[in-house]
């Protein structure tokens, strides 16, 4: 866990806002001891996890993928290769929907803007280190072409089989 107090207040306030202009169909099933806190996702998103990626065509169409996800300040990080069809949709329309679900252990769904990240970036340099020691080796290194993304959340809910 890399967040700082702030960002983790900022967590939770965007999950209590999100929560609040829920449907009362979501809010009946994210509720009491099911409904997770920052703490919990925080807690649930520690180290790499596969996202479902949606992201929009030109058409308005969606589409989705798996990538692999650290949550990382309070936002999904991602890479992906330049030449994939994710690159292209988000760079011209970066908005995203992103979804880490443990069968029916843990569910954690976000909507947001992914901004593909740079070198000279703040915060590049410190996800690209923490990237590093999860997997071994610099991700950018993989091809040639590869982009590090950064999902700033606008929507933010999680569930937990209160069971668990």
């Amino acid at each position: 866990m890399l967040e700082t107090p702030e960002e983790i207040t900022a967590v939770q306030e965007l999950m209590d806002r999100s929560h609040a202009g829920a449907s009362g169909h979501l809010q009946d099933i994210v509720s009491g001891n099911r409904r997770l806190d920052a703490a919990g996702v925080l807690a649930a998103t520690t180290g790499m996890k596969v996202l479902s990626l949606a992201t929009v065509t030109a058409a308005g169409e969606p589409r989705i993928s798996a990538v692999d996800g650290h949550f990382l300040h309070g936002a999904w990080t991602f890479g992906t290769d330049g030449g994939s069809v994710k690159a292209r949709h988000l760079a011209t329309r970066p908005a995203v929907s992103l979804a880490h679900v443990d069968g029916e252990r843990c569910g954690i769904f976000a909507h947001g803007y992914a901004h593909q990240l740079l070198p000279a970036d703040a915060g590049y340099a410190e996800m690209i280190a923490h990237w590093t020691a999860h997997y071994g080796s610099d991700p950018t290194t993989w091809g040639e072409d590869v982009r590090m993304y950064r999902a700033e959340l606008t929507w933010l809910v999680g569930y937990v089989n209160a069971g668990d």
